[in-house]
C-alpha cells in the first residue's frame, strides 16, 4: 500500500496546473466525474493559497439602487456627497443603479451609504 502521508505531502506541492492536468488523468484513468476530486485535490492548493496575503481593495463605488419613498431626501443628500445641480442629482435618483461616487476611500463609501440610506435610498458599495 502507498504510503498516503507522503502521497499527501506530494499533491500538496502541485502548482494549480499540475493538479489540472492530474485532474484530468484521473478522469480518464478510472472514467469518473471529477466534481468531488477536484475539491479534495484543490484543497491543498486552495490552503497554500489563503496562506499569502490578500490584496484589499482600496476604491469603492457608491450605487444607488433605488430613490426610495422619500426620493426628495435622497436628491439633497447626493447634491451634498457630489456638488452637483438639482437637475442632474434628480436624473441620478431617478435611474437605477446610477454610481453616486466612484473611486472613492472606503470609510467615504460607507459615510455616503449611511447618509443616502438614512434618506431612504437602497445603496450598494461596490
Amino acid at each position: 500500500m502507498a504510503d498516503l502521508e507522503k502521497l499527501v505531502a506530494e499533491l500538496g506541492t502541485l502548482t494549480v496546473l499540475e493538479a489540472a492536468e492530474l485532474v484530468k488523468k484521473l478522469e480518464e484513468k478510472w472514467g469518473v466525474s471529477a466534481a468531488a476530486p477536484v475539491a479534495a485535490a484543490a484543497a491543498p492548493v486552495a490552503a497554500a493559497a489563503a496562506a499569502e496575503p490578500v490584496e484589499e481593495k482600496t476604491e469603492f463605488d457608491v450605487v444607488l439602487k433605488e430613490a426610495g419613498p422619500k426620493k426628495i431626501e435622497v436628491i439633497k443628500v447626493i447634491r451634498q456627497l457630489t456638488n452637483l445641480g438639482l437637475v442632474d442629482a434628480k436624473t441620478m435618483a431617478e435611474t437605477a443603479g446610477g454610481k453616486v461616487l466612484t473611486a472613492v476611500s472606503k470609510q467615504v463609501a460607507a459615510d455616503a451609504k449611511s447618509k443616502l440610506e438614512a434618506a431612504g435610498g437602497v445603496v450598494e458599495v461596490a
